[in-house]
This record gives C-alpha cells, structure tokens and sequence, in this order.
C-alpha cells in the first residue's frame, strides 16, 4: 500500500445567505472542482431561536448533477417536482439526481421553526457525465439510523458508509457514477488508512474538528486536495468531535458549463436548460411549498 500526500489546503470562505451562516471551499480561488465533485455549500453551525423563518432554499430548478446533503445538526424538509418528499433528521443524508430536470425546496419542518434548535447543513454537488445528464430525475433520503456505521481503531473512528463500499460492506445509496462517500466522526488520536483505488480523485472536506491529513494538519473548514498516487489516505484526529466528508469518485475529464442552478457541457445546453424551465418541463412547486 502507498499513501496519497496533500497537495494544498483550501479554506471556505464566508457568504452567508441572510441570516444562514454559510462557508464555500468549493469552487474557491484556485480551485474550480475536483473532477467529479463542483460545489460546496457548508451552513452553520449555529442555533436558530424559536419562533424563526427557517432555511431560505424555496422552489428552484437543477438539471445536469446530483446534490448530497449532510444534515449534521437539526431537519431538512424535501420536496420535488417528481412527488418526492421526506423529512431527514441529524444524521441523515438526502441525495437527489436532478437529470433532466425538476424543482424543489429544501426548507425547515414547522416544528423547527417554531422550536428553534441548532442547524449544521452540507451541501455538495456531483457532476454528471454527458451520457446522463437528461437521465430520469430521483431522489433518495436515508436517515441516520438506516447508515451503516463500521468502527474502525478499536471504536475511535466512526465509518458511516452512505454510497460505495468499505471494508466489503455497501452503502444504501446506489450512485449512478459509482461515487463512494462517507462520514468520517474521530475522537482525538484516532487513526485511520482510508482506502482510494487507483484513478479516483479524492473528496475529503474537515467540517469540524482538525485531522491530519498524510501528517500535515487540516482543520475545520478547509477542503484538501491530494495528490494521485497512492491507494490510501492517512487520517488523523487532532481533537475530539472531529467530523469529515471523504469520498471518491472517477474523473469525468469533461467541459463543465455552468450557469446558476444548470450545469451542462455546453453554453448551447445552458440556453436549453433555461427555456425548458421556462416552459414548465421541470415540473413545477407552489410558492407556499416554500
């Protein structure tokens, strides 16, 4: 076996969204992707009151990729165009192939925004290939219970396996692309060789915590990116409570045209995106499922 060293550190940077405390690491300067994976949207951490207007992601169309939310902290309620709906507790994790097309709403439950309670929210996007970009739109919502969780360094690392294999065991969810993904919760000093076959690039995002990453330190909200070579990724946990996101995925090596809420292969495919939404052929939600 061989281990994969760190290529660069990239910090998130703050765009809150009103009242949401929001930090993106990716696309961040520098960094446009990492061949799959486009975009990360981390919310919080933070406590909303009781009596609150809730999350601010009304009805809004996607075509041409596939969004994986990872509810750390609080509820998400989803749902679709498609007939799609579910509300996903702490823990859980929504995976959604927008395809061809759809709208939804990723907003707060009503006992959330009466209650109040901490909220800790990612967001991440995975491209899709040309080939499936106008495939059927699904979406897949797993809660925490319904995870496999694998232990790992004798119980002070937590495996919660959601796509891909581990240690022969496969995840609930069934990518599309074959894209691995899981998170990673560490008490200090644990230790782990998180596995890479060959040809896959690396997603590994700190969220909370610190983690050395192949010895050099990473913390909390910054993205790593890796080098090539190697079949391994050594981790280790720097504090109590440290929580990642580490995936892999094959690189599609396509052009990537995005524009807002659509991200296609060409600019040609964009300007069709935009007037099939315009026309009605995502579907449609009603402005008070938002």
């Amino acid at each position: 076996m061989s281990t994969r060293t760190v290529r660069a550190l990239h910090p998130a940077l703050r765009d809150d969204i009103g009242d949401l405390t929001t930090r993106r690491p990716l696309p961040g300067p520098g960094l446009e992707q990492v061949d799959p994976f486009l975009f990360l949207n981390h919310h919080g951490p933070q406590v909303y009151p009781p009596g609150n207007n809730g999350l601010p992601f009304g009805p809004h169309p996607h075509r041409g990729f596939e969004t994986v939310t990872f509810i750390l902290e609080g509820e998400l309620a989803h749902l679709d165009s498609g007939g799609h709906e579910s509300v996903i507790r702490a823990g859980g994790v929504q995976w959604m192939t927008a395809g061809r097309g759809l709208v939804h709403a990723e907003i707060s439950p009503e006992s959330f925004k009466r209650s109040g309670g901490p909220l800790e929210i990612l967001q991440l996007w995975v491209n899709l290939p040309g080939r499936l970009k106008m495939t059927e739109p699904t979406y897949v919502g797993v809660q925490h219970e319904d995870i496999p969780t694998l232990p790992a360094d004798d119980g002070r690392v937590s495996v919660e396996l959601i796509s891909g294999t581990w240690d022969r065991q496969e995840g609930p969810i069934q990518s599309l692309t074959g894209v691995a993904m899981t998170v990673l919760r560490f008490a200090a000093g644990g230790r782990i060789a998180a596995p890479v076959p060959a040809g896959r690039n690396v997603f590994l995002y700190v969220a909370r915590g610190s983690l050395a990453v192949a010895g050099r330190q990473a913390d909390a909200f910054h993205l790593v990116t890796l080098t090539d070579e190697g079949d391994t990724v050594e981790l280790t946990a720097g504090a109590d409570d440290t929580v990642a996101l580490f995936g892999h995925a094959a690189p599609l090596g396509e052009p990537v045209v995005a524009h807002g809420p659509f991200v296609m292969n060409t600019r040609e495919e964009i300007v069709q995106a935009v007037r099939d939404y315009q026309a009605g052929r995502f579907g449609g939600l009603s402005a008070s499922d938002g």
